[in-house]
């Protein structure tokens, strides 16, 4: 197989996060490969990137990075609506694309760009990142273990700082235009993932949202009730506060008849569980990650990567030298903004609305 040639264009936030992992990934050895570019319309951004890096071409153009020679992978880290145009351009040119959510402002610029990802074959992953959270995925090992009965509900309450400024100082995120949406759309389309992942598909949804901040048509509260095609429902809070020192935070209860999982923390736990008898337990850290590591049959050097929060970049690179399916992919997110448009669709009817499905 080819050694990956990685080029990154945007070099915010998120940006910097697939930056560090995609160095780190590549310093293990589990997977060769050569960061050769990066881009951002702040040349000096993109400059200090590059220092830090050792990629040898910094630019402020796009077209720079697909003109690189040899490349065969692209991360897309700019904002909403410039992921159209650049994942279509790297699917034109058979690239294997990771672009970070949401993959666009509106359902049908989704679904455009899962066409051309399929026409292309090209390896291709989101940034879905929950579906590599240990406790996420450790929760999904329990819930499947005999003895709970029927599954009853759960509810989760998103929460975090209007992403605006402080770490994130994306002015962007306020903007209709460029975002396409709030909370529900910018940062929960997290959450909906996750509830397919756990709860099963999503047969429609009841959505209330309301905008206190005065960005317009930026919502900074979303009440989602999800009913399931299991016959089950569960519901999501979504919030965006002015909060500045409170961390971004999810808490999830989940209940069966016989059975209760909670977590405050969305990447390591704990998790407190309680059965049909007895007082609740906390699994505590260490044990989540001995869990994960059952569930996902890691290896102690992939292990070393996963507590670094690497795993999701490492599982794109690894795909990308393999030629193998990337997860999740643009299928696995078009299913998420599919109940996203549903939602908002439900708030501006008040109405219940089916979710569309393939």
């Amino acid at each position: 197989m080819p050694v990956p040639v990685i080029g990154l264009i945007g070099c915010g936030h998120i940006g910097q996060f697939h930056s560090r992992n995609v160095r780190g990934v590549l310093r293990s050895e589990l997977v060769p490969g050569e960061y050769r570019a990066v881009c951002d319309r702040d040349i000096d951004r993109a400059a200090g990137f590059a220092a830090i890096t050792g990629a040898p071409i910094t630019t402020k153009d796009p077209a720079r990075v697909f003109d690189v020679p040899g490349l065969t992978a692209v991360y897309i880290c700019t904002e909403t609506a410039e992921h159209p145009a650049l994942v279509l351009e790297a699917a034109a040119r058979g690239l294997a694309i990771f672009c970070e959510k949401p993959l666009a402002k509106t359902l049908t610029e989704v679904e455009r760009m899962a066409a051309a990802v399929d026409a292309a074959g090209v390896v291709n992953q989101v940034g879905l990142v929950l579906r590599y959270s240990p406790v996420f995925t450790v929760i999904h090992a329990l819930m499947q273990e005999e003895g709970l009965g029927p599954f009853l509900t759960a509810h989760l309450r998103d929460d975090q700082f209007f992403p605006i400024r402080g770490q994130y100082a994306s002015t962007w995120r306020g903007d209709f235009e460029r975002a396409g949406g709030g909370t529900l759309l910018e940062h929960s389309i997290h959450d909906v993932d996750l509830f397919r992942w756990l709860f099963g598909e999503v047969a429609a949804v009841r959505c209330h949202t309301r905008n206190t901040a005065g960005h317009e048509g930026i919502e900074d509260v979303a009440l989602v009730t999800f009913q399931h095609q299991a016959g089950h429902q569960t519901t999501l809070s979504s919030v965006w506060h002015a909060c500045d020192d409170r961390p971004s935070t999810r808490r999830l209860e989940v209940f069966f008849e016989g059975g209760y999982f909670a977590t405050d923390h969305d990447f390591i736990g704990p998790i407190h569980w309680q059965g049909r008898t007895g007082e609740e337990h906390i699994m505590d850290a260490e044990e989540v990650w001995q869990r994960y590591q059952q569930a996902t049959g890691a290896s102690e050097e992939e292990m070393l990567l996963a507590r670094r929060g690497m795993a999701s970049d490492y599982g794109f690179l690894r795909s990308v030298f393999t030629g193998t399916p990337a997860h999740p992919g643009f299928h696995t997110a078009i299913a998420a903004h599919r109940i996203v448009d549903a939602c908002y669709r439900s708030a501006a009817a008040g109405a219940d609305m089916p979710v569309a499905h393939l």
